[in-house]
């Protein structure tokens, strides 16, 4: 999988909005279509929460519409856009697995924008959650794409983890043609069959690069894709500018996630951008 470099603008192909749901497709600054909904919150004149899905999720997995749904409850929030990473749902192109998804990102929070949102959060789950941390610890911010605050929900710190086996049979599916297949099959997901070419810089070489943005790292200590050791490397690789849950009895990403701790990630970042 070539990388890109991360320092130029997004396009959108949609024009300005400002007030109701909607859906549309935006465009990225390498030409992949994305699929993405806005639904207003409950406060006219709050900040937008931008969501990220997990590795096999989409816009329109009932895990992400309902945390979507959730967030768009909570005192502050007056926005929420969802999207479908390029590979999932209805996006074009190939999943990347946490590169390219960056410019993914740009193009959502952008929208979120163009919504007339002065503030944006972005909060990402799993695959998701590594791409929040990346996209908001470029050295270069790309114009109407920088966040206000940004939430990882169970992220990886490292690439080519394969201690448990959950994350063993993620690898065979996104190496092997076979797993590619059957996930493109069974899951809806596109996976790209080349290496990253060069590897993206990883998630805890990402977060000391945040501050002063404030950052929030959530994890489950029943998580069974990425144990406790990742979300604590990222905690120390961010320092005192991140502030770290372990929650117990939680598992991993969007869909273990119960509704007061969603309910707690918005109402953490409605205190953070007031």
């Amino acid at each position: 999988m070539e990388s890109v470099s991360e320092s130029r603008a997004e396009r959108s192909c949609v024009p300005p909005f400002a007030h109701g749901g909607r859906r549309a497709v935006l465009l990225t600054e390498d030409g992949v279509r994305i699929d993405a909904a806005y639904a207003p919150g409950g406060t006219a004149d709050g900040f937008a929460v931008v969501v990220a899905h997990g590795f096999t999720g989409a816009l329109e997995r009932p895990a992400v519409r309902r945390a979507a749904e959730i967030f768009g409850q909570v005192d502050g929030v007056g926005g929420v856009v969802t999207f479908s990473f390029r590979g999932h749902g209805r996006s074009g192109g190939r999943s990347t697995v946490g590169d390219r998804e960056v410019l993914d990102l740009d193009a959502a929070v952008r929208w979120a924008r163009r919504a007339g949102h002065r503030r944006v959060v972005s909060v990402g789950f799993s695959m998701g959650g590594s791409v929040v941390l990346r996209h908001a610890g470029r050295t270069t911010a790309h114009e109407g794409a920088h966040v206000d605050a940004v939430i990882s929900v169970s992220s990886p710190a490292r690439w080519y983890y394969r201690g448990t086996a959950p994350m063993r049979r993620v690898h065979w599916a996104i190496t092997r043609p076979a797993g590619r297949l059957l996930s493109r099959g069974l899951l809806g997901t596109r996976i790209h069959d080349r290496d990253w070419n060069p590897v993206p810089v990883p998630p805890v070489e990402a977060v000391p690069f945040i501050r002063p943005t404030p950052l929030l790292l959530v994890h489950g200590d029943q998580d069974g894709y990425f144990p406790l050791d990742h979300p604590l490397s990222l905690a120390e690789a961010a320092g005192d500018a991140a502030e770290l849950w372990i929650e117990p009895g939680f598992g991993h990403a969007e869909n273990a996630a119960p509704e007061e701790l969603l309910r707690r990630i918005a109402a953490w970042a409605a205190a953070r951008v007031p």
